[in-house]
């Protein structure tokens, strides 16, 4: 899970795609790492997470490529208006950009979305969005006007029971990393996440290795979790002999060298599909 605790931020760095927000914590990181998010609507196993993978989203009306998704991220700082419907006068609730992780003023991410649908309906004026807060799977609509799309090329599939992480680009597999996954009394749920953010740890040794990416969903058991609020993760180890095992609680591991690989590569609102 998303860690409680901050030294500082750090300067956010420019990625090929958009930003990537890096901020550092302390040992507490990740909240415990519970496990991971998902609505009914939502829920996979091995043999649907590839429909899964194809969100329907367009970009300017026109249909994605293959293994694409859109990304939409908050132009403005302040307070993001979401809509239950795009007929309604007043949202349903805002959001702050940037986002605050474990509400750390000093942790700071920009506010990012995967997109689920921009329907020719509205005009391509709204944006139907999934949204990172319980209930896991939540979605809503935000203004055009508001944000900023982004095609992102990647994608992240998770088999729980085959201790693996597949990543994507273009379709393409370009990556299988073993990894340890949840114990039986925190199971991680399956469905479609998305990453929210990118926390670089203080020591690259310690528990969580030297990154951590924090998922759009949380624990379904564990509603807090050392502070935070039990949301799941994906994040490196100082164990790296217990992956393939059932180890934490609801995040996901992987040796240091494969996470640092991909806190370089993958995007914020990349999709993340996990096959319970």
């Amino acid at each position: 899970m998303i860690p409680t605790k901050y030294d500082r931020p750090v300067s956010t760095s420019s990625h090929w795609f958009r930003r990537l927000a890096t901020v550092t914590l302390m040992l507490g990181v990740l909240a415990g790492c519970a496990k991971s998010p998902t609505s009914a609507s939502d829920t996979t196993s091995a043999d649907n997470a590839s429909s899964l993978a194809q969100p329907t989203a367009k970009t300017t009306c026109k249909e994605l490529s293959t293994g694409q998704s859109l990304v939409a991220t908050a132009k403005n700082v302040g307070d993001l208006a979401i809509y239950a419907d795009p007929s309604d006068a007043a949202p349903s609730q805002t959001m702050a950009n940037p986002r605050l992780i474990n509400n750390d003023p000093n942790a700071k991410s920009p506010l990012t979305f995967l997109v689920k649908d921009i329907p020719e309906s509205q005009k391509c004026k709204w944006v139907q969005v999934y949204l990172p807060v319980r209930p896991n799977g939540s979605t809503g609509w935000v203004k055009q006007s508001d944000v900023e799309n982004a095609i992102n090329d990647y994608r992240i599939e998770v088999s729980l029971d085959g201790f693996t992480l597949n990543v994507f680009k273009d379709g393409k597999q370009v990556q299988d990393i073993p990894i340890g996954v949840a114990r039986d009394n925190t199971p991680t749920p399956g469905g479609m996440y998305y990453t929210t953010e990118l926390i670089k740890t203080p020591d690259p040794q310690g528990a969580y290795g030297p990154y951590a990416f924090g998922l759009s969903g949380f624990s379904d058991t564990l509603t807090t979790f050392n502070g935070g609020p039990g949301q799941l993760g994906i994040h490196g180890t100082n164990e790296p002999s217990a992956i393939g095992t059932k180890v934490s609680h609801g995040c996901i591991r992987m040796d240091n060298a494969n996470i640092t690989k991909l806190a370089k590569t993958i995007p914020l609102g990349t999709p993340v599909i996990i096959a319970a």
